[in-house]
């Protein structure tokens, strides 16, 4: 019994990281239940009895990719400290993230799907952001208390944004002139 629980729980990671990785890179209508149990080597029906719906992988692929962030952020306060932001930025601006659509920031690659969701993801997603804010909001102490959360929302909105202007552009040039400009107006934003 022990063993058809550990591959059924291995099935449905294996699931989720496939979902998770095809919604970041492709968006929700860019991939489908047999593509993502392909990706996964699961069977449809597997897929459907760990998830119940395209919707429900969705939901959980959200929670993942933001609960990621969550995790991260804190580690970022932890192992750089005062210079938690500068290291943020470099990473979350930096040529391997940009290019890494499918383990890149749930963010920035989930965030324009949220107009088009669920109620139930949309609710996710409110909860989750909010407490990501609320993360960077704590490592802001340079700020009174009364503007950390303002600064932590622009300081997510110009990142996220950011990314989104880097991805979608094809001329190098143009990438990282936008990707140096951002990186400043974070910084910037930053600055007491």
């Amino acid at each position: 019994m022990v063993k058809n629980q550990t591959r059924k729980e291995e099935t449905r990671r294996n699931i989720l990281d496939a979902a998770s990785r095809g919604f970041r890179e492709k968006g929700f209508a860019g991939v489908g239940v047999d593509g993502i149990s392909k990706a996964a080597q699961a069977t449809s029906g597997a897929f459907y009895a760990h998830f119940g719906s395209k919707d429900g992988a969705f939901l959980a692929a959200l929670e993942l990719g933001l609960d990621e962030v969550i995790d991260g952020v804190p580690r970022f306060q932890r192992d750089f400290g005062d210079g938690w932001t500068d290291a943020f930025i470099e990473y979350y601006l930096g040529r391997d993230h940009r290019a890494d659509l499918a383990c890149g920031c749930a963010m920035t690659s989930l965030s324009p799907e949220m107009s088009r969701a669920d109620a139930k993801s949309r609710a996710l997603y409110d909860r989750k952001m909010q407490t990501i804010a609320g993360l960077v909001a704590k490592g802001l102490p340079q700020f009174p208390a009364d503007q950390r959360l303002a600064k932590a929302w622009a300081f997510l909105g110009i990142l996220i944004g950011g990314l989104t202007v880097t991805r979608a552009l094809s001329d190098d040039s143009a990438i990282e002139a936008v990707s140096g400009a951002v990186k400043n107006a974070a910084s910037d934003l930053l600055r007491v």
